[in-house]
């Protein structure tokens, strides 16, 4: 039998206290526990201080986290705003590089959120800030209030493609889903195809065009509610599922031989 597959998460590059963290919500490693039957570690944002892309060397897959930060708009050809902020330029100098080199292996990836943004950029696409003040645009901000079940509850509908990624995992036609965000897709990446849409047109979930693996984006939180609901406990299985058959197959490589072709 196959060892357990390892999963890498990113992280958020934070000042708590005046002391500089490298973390991420409690809720993805335990998704990555629950739903994927993996084992979480979290990559530190350190940016331009190392090359951390020998590190998808030792894991069978990648998530991208949500976070409060946004991609900061230079990465996609906009000037920046203090409307736009809070940003975490140490977080996009470490995943946007490694967005395309797990995509290059064939490494399993996960995007979720602020991820699912990063994917877009990462890969040619450009984003929309503040998509609430958009004509026609629904307000996909978070509900306020402290209480997290409040915050990330299930508040609307998605359109899912039929005979998609995401449309064959779930079987269905239309999720709930809990979108928590003020930016969203604005061009997207010609590498990605759409997966779902919010009844506004909101692009809510991506994949990318033949790629090698699993490797889905979807701008909602799947992980919170990964124990009790059917569609977010699906795609991390699906997700789970192409770790482990990455994880077989390179463990039935030879030692030193490199997954990029």
């Amino acid at each position: 039998m196959s060892s357990t597959p390892v999963v890498l998460i990113a992280t958020d590059n934070r000042q708590f206290e005046h002391v500089r963290w490298h973390v991420t919500p409690a809720q993805y490693a335990e998704a990555v526990v629950i739903g994927a039957k993996a084992i979480p570690v979290l990559l530190p944002s350190v940016g331009d201080m190392m090359d951390v892309l020998p590190v998808l060397d030792r894991v069978d897959g990648v998530v991208l986290s949500g976070a409060k930060s946004n991609v900061h708009p230079t990465r996609y050809g906009v000037t920046p705003a203090p409307e736009y902020e809070p940003y975490d330029e140490a977080r996009d100098a470490t995943t946007l590089p490694l967005i395309q080199a797990a995509l290059d292996r064939g490494i399993p990836l996960f995007a979720i959120c602020r991820g699912y943004q990063e994917l877009n950029v990462a890969l040619g696409g450009t984003l929309a800030t503040e998509i609430q003040e958009l004509e026609g645009r629904f307000d996909h901000r978070s509900p306020p209030g402290p209480a997290p079940d409040e915050r990330y509850k299930l508040q609307h509908h998605v359109r899912v493609v039929a005979n998609s990624c995401i449309g064959r995992i779930l079987g269905d036609a239309e999720v709930d889903v809990n979108s928590l965000h003020r930016q969203g897709i604005a061009t997207l990446s010609s590498r990605l195809a759409v997966e779902a849409t919010a009844e506004d047109g909101t692009i809510e979930a991506v994949s990318v065009i033949g790629a090698k693996a699993f490797a889905v984006g979807v701008q909602w939180h799947p992980e919170y509610w990964v124990r009790n609901d059917v569609a977010s406990a699906r795609l991390f299985a699906a997700f789970g599922d192409a770790v482990r058959a990455y994880a077989d197959a390179r463990q039935m490589r030879p030692e030193g031989a490199i997954a990029a072709e």
